[in-house]
């Protein structure tokens, strides 16, 4: 009797454990939204070479030419290796109901990561706009779901 849950108890183990690891692999440490203005990307290399220095940050934008607009600060941990995933951010903004859909490829590297996710241009009205919520997912190549979360009035709206 004691042996047979032993090994329902063991078999049970083995199903379930690689679930829990694969839903570990990757995790938003933190999502910090945020207008920001063009001038807060400035370095002073900059100056120097003209060219855009992000530092240890990746950033992308909706709009690639121009730098001011709203900003997704997202830090991942991830263990995996994915050249071919992409963050999909859905955003319902206070001037239409219906949520809009913005894709950033990415690739990620099996550490921590910071990217700056920026609706830029004429993907974000003015600094004085705010969402009215919104929900971040990270796909792999296959469109699985790795991670995800969402704005608290995102997880009150209607489906």
């Amino acid at each position: 009797m004691i042996r047979s849950r032993i090994l329902t108890f063991v078999c049970f183990l083995l199903f379930v454990v690689p679930f829990l690891a694969h839903a570990a692999d990757v995790e938003f440490v933190r999502i910090w939204p945020a207008w920001r203005t063009a001038e807060s990307f400035d370095r002073i290399s900059e100056y120097f070479d003209g060219q855009e220095n992000t530092g240890s940050h990746a950033v992308l934008r909706s709009q690639p030419d121009t730098r001011a607009g709203y900003y997704f600060l997202v830090r991942t941990k991830t263990t995996l290796n994915a050249a071919d995933a992409k963050f999909v951010l859905q955003i319902i903004k206070p001037d239409a109901p219906q949520a809009k859909t913005y894709t950033f490829p990415v690739g990620l590297i099996g550490r921590e990561v910071v990217f700056n996710l920026g609706l830029t241009g004429i993907d974000w009205p003015d600094r004085k706009t705010h969402p009215v919520a919104w929900r971040l997912a990270l796909l792999n190549g296959k469109g699985e779901e790795l991670a995800s979360r969402e704005s608290f009035l995102w997880a009150k709206s209607a489906p």
